[in-house]
């Protein structure tokens, strides 16, 4: 069974694959999808200076997991149901 898939939000691709029998969602691909926002890498990183909560935690929720990418594979910040 291939492990890696990519579901559609508002027809825009979101990676994810199977990690601990759990799906897990390519973080940025979310935060993307959600905003509309051409930078959501930028995005992020503005929610976790803004938000003092969501930095100090942000190591239980991005579990840096193995994701192909046009480059190939590398490893991407991801988040389970709970997490997203």
């Amino acid at each position: 069974m291939d492990s890696t898939k990519i579901a559609l939000f508002k027809g825009q691709k979101i990676r994810r694959t199977i990690y601990q029998n759990k799906w897990w969602f390519v973080i940025v691909d979310v935060i993307s999808a959600l905003t509309d926002s051409i930078q959501p890498d930028g995005y992020i990183k503005d929610m976790r200076r803004r938000d003092s909560e969501l930095s100090k935690g942000w190591g239980q929720i991005a579990t840096p997991l193995s994701i192909n990418t046009k480059g190939g594979v590398q490893k991407l910040n991801c988040a389970n149901l709970q997490g997203i």
